[in-house]
């Protein structure tokens, strides 16, 4: 694949396309998601209850916030040369409507949501936080917690700040502390308010980009060298790196071992709160014999099913399968319904991933996203629908599912592919930003309103 190509530019390296302790509410959070709105304590989080299924959606901050002009994909995004289709810019102005967020969320039936927050904006140059930044996602977390929203908070949903990239990102033997550093000021001021939290999302991205779009080719390397050495001379520095483009051999072990302490520091702060992982699983199926299955698993998680094993959760994020023949990897079947970033309709995958999950890590597991990319919004039903029953069944064979996200509660940035791609159940106006629920969004939240479980 030749990534710095023009039309490539528009199918690159997007999550979706890449293929892309207990947690609950407590009695008032119940209430609160029923109909019922109630306020946490001020200063003081509310506590989940053990046994409470939750029903979410899916956000990362970059995506829906806009202006995010100290992060390095928003360098990225306007540099040129560049992969992306169109720069993020003002997104879906999350950042000023994120209580309108919630309270369609809560209207909607939901009792929980995943939201990140922006390293960038909360520490814009190494050892400086801001407080008023702090301060604004403290009232994020307390516009969830009003509308009966359980918040599980994502501390790096693969943005960084632009300084930390140029310094070479988790290439930099100093990049643990640096992200341990960042994570003990979370926990300090957000902690109290947080009900999850995760450290890094899809922990896994950079392999599962590396092997499905063969990153280490010519064409490749080129096109991802002249983008980030554009970054680089923007920033006035002698490199630039990227989460989802990086040399693995240089950053994994860094990233491990800054999720460790994460972890650790998260733990140490105020607040009681379980601490996970989300990690990029898509049902892997063998065809044929001789197949390739079990060696392609150990190739797309590495060492991250061993580190998600120091959390209290793992979060499963799946949208399709990948078929793996004798000789690697193969396409859709004949015929085979595709969604609108490109891969097989397959929603009954989630099923098999959670299982694996159970399985090989052994802890309790929230789906922390699932969803697709259409225009065609019975599809999505369809999709949610054949994705819950898969569920179901897994569960009912003894697997400890605990919660399910949706991806994702609006239409927003899709990274490479800017916002032509529509995850949303609720539709994004991109010149008002006025939010508008789709058949989807009413159908997935008459769910969750009548079944508190799967």
């Amino acid at each position: 694949m030749n990534i710095n190509d023009q039309n490539a530019h528009q199918n690159a390296i997007t999550r979706r396309h890449v293929v892309s302790g207990s947690l609950g509410v407590t009695a008032a959070l119940a209430a609160g998601a029923a109909g019922a709105t109630v306020a946490a304590p001020a200063g003081k989080r509310v506590v989940p209850a053990t046994g409470t299924f939750l029903w979410g959606t899916a956000s990362s901050a970059h995506q829906i916030e806009g202006n995010n002009v100290n992060s390095d994909f928003w360098l990225a995004e306007n540099v040129k040369p560049t992969l992306f289709r169109e720069p993020s810019g003002d997104a879906c102005d999350s950042y000023h409507r994120y209580d309108e967020d919630a309270a369609i969320a809560a209207d909607l039936g939901f009792n929980a949501h995943r939201i990140g927050i922006e390293w960038a904006r909360i520490e814009p140059e190494p050892g400086k936080f801001s407080e008023a930044e702090l301060d604004h996602y403290v009232r994020v977390l307390e516009s969830c917690h009003k509308h009966g929203l359980a918040p599980m908070v994502t501390l790096s949903h693969w943005t960084v700040p632009r300084w930390f990239a140029a310094g070479g990102g988790f290439e930099n033997s100093d990049s643990p502390a640096q992200f341990e550093r960042f994570a003990q000021k979370v926990a300090e001021r957000l902690g109290p308010l947080m009900s999850a939290a995760t450290t890094f999302n899809e922990c896994n991205i950079g392999r599962l980009a590396q092997f499905l779009f063969h990153l280490d080719t010519p064409e490749a390397k080129a096109g991802v060298k002249a983008m980030l050495d554009a970054c680089a001379k923007a920033s006035g520095s002698d490199r630039f790196a990227n989460v989802l483009l990086s040399d693995l051999a240089k950053t994994e072990a860094h990233m491990v071992e800054a999720h460790r302490r994460a972890v650790a520091a998260l733990k140490a702060g105020p607040g009681d709160f379980p601490v996970g992982l989300t990690i990029s699983m898509q049902a892997i199926e063998g065809v044929g014999p001789d197949n390739k299955a079990s060696a392609v698993t150990e190739v797309l998680y590495g060492p991250w099913l061993d580190a998600a094993k120091v959390c209290d959760f793992v979060g499963v994020q799946t949208y399709t399968r990948i078929r793996v023949g004798a000789q690697g990897p193969l396409p859709p079947p004949e015929g085979a319904e595709k969604t609108g970033a490109g891969y097989e309709f397959y929603p009954q995958a989630v099923g098999n991933t959670v299982r694996f999950a159970a399985e090989r890590i052994g802890k309790p597991i929230y789906v922390t996203e699932n969803g697709i990319a259409t225009d065609d919004d019975t599809r999505r039903i369809a999709y949610i629908d054949g994705a819950l029953a898969a569920l179901q069944k897994a569960k009912a064979d003894g697997v400890d599912i605990r919660g399910y996200f949706h991806w994702s509660l609006l239409d927003n940035f899709e990274w490479t592919a800017g916002y032509a791609q529509k995850f949303g159940l609720v539709a994004v106006d991109r010149k008002t930003f006025v939010r508008t629920p789709k058949p989807s969004a009413r159908h997935l939240g008459s769910i969750s309103k009548q079944r508190r479980t799967l």
